[in-house]
């Protein structure tokens, strides 16, 4: 173990003990081998299900509903210096853990599908960058990347690593609470003063600084959803995996293939938005399905 610039452990990479579920039949995997072959290229939707066996925590239960409290919205981010405080301690513990995270099975084998073609395109809402790390060249970071962080006012650019730094110069007295990770890289922990925590600013102009991701109450950049929107024109068909589309700024993907007459399948423990339209689904964890589809289509 390591130990940081003001002397706080960072862990090793999370591991995934508190991942549940069960692996895939051999009929669900043939059924989603033949819906894969028959309707390749895909566009995958992928969400927290897929980094779950990296050791990073999911939204949302079985059932679709939160399994913790709703992130920050946006507007409130903006407006209030203590819901920054709050905002910046939580994820600046989060990120340690989830800067560890490495790919798991899932991204591995869909990765391994999109060398063979059978995955067009990957449209993730996770901020990991776990995909990119296992090797995908097709990824459309749908809400962004936890890895850089963004001056609401100049648009500036600062990497993440550089204000984990400054976190840790700037607040040397402050200890790491015992904390759960989030799929966005917040920690969740209560009972903490954090009045003094110190949180960044633009070393430019002084602007409000947040994680390059897409908040609550925020929009999905245009031109994402526009090169998404033209990735699924070019698909035969869309597959999701760990997501339960229950946002519309994934939601909508399956809406438009309704539309398109494209068929939509799903893995995925649980509930999900799309399951009226659904033409396949499979309940079982990401990890292994994939891993199995993708030796039994390689």
């Amino acid at each position: 173990m390591t130990t940081g610039r003001a002397g706080n452990a960072i862990p090793a990479p999370p591991r995934a003990a508190h991942v549940q579920g069960t692996g895939p039949t051999v009929d669900e995997v043939a059924r989603l081998a033949d819906f894969a072959a028959r309707h390749a290229p895909l566009f995958v939707i992928s969400g927290a299900g897929c980094s779950t066996e990296s050791g990073i925590f999911d939204y949302r239960g079985r059932d679709g509903q939160w399994k913790r409290k709703p992130p920050v919205q946006y507007d409130q981010f903006i407006r209030s210096e203590a819901a920054r405080q709050r905002y910046w301690a939580r994820s600046h513990v989060g990120w340690q853990r989830f800067h560890a995270a490495r790919p798991n099975p899932a991204h591995l084998a869909l990765a391994a599908l999109e060398r063979a073609g059978v995955v067009g395109i990957v449209v993730t809402q996770n901020v990991d960058g776990l995909h990119q790390a296992a090797g995908h060249e097709r990824v459309i970071d749908l809400h962004g990347r936890l890895d850089a962080v963004i001056c609401t006012a100049c648009g500036r650019r600062t990497a993440r690593a550089d204000v984990a730094a400054w976190l840790d110069w700037n607040n040397p007295g402050f200890e790491t609470p015992e904390h759960s990770l989030a799929p966005d890289g917040d920690a969740d922990f209560e009972g903490v003063d954090l009045t003094g925590f110190r949180v960044p600013c633009c070393d430019r102009c002084g602007g409000v600084v947040k994680p390059d991701v897409v908040f609550f109450g925020e929009n999905v950049p245009r031109a994402r959803v526009d090169a998404a929107f033209d990735a699924l024109a070019q698909s035969g068909g869309v597959l999701i995996c760990g997501s339960s589309v229950m946002v519309q700024s994934s939601f909508r993907f399956c809406r438009r293939a309704e539309a398109m007459h494209l068929p939509v399948a799903a893995l995925n423990q649980g509930v999900t938005r799309a399951d009226a339209m659904l033409s396949l689904k499979v309940e079982a964890r990401c990890g292994p399905t994939l891993a199995a589809l993708a030796a039994g289509l390689g």
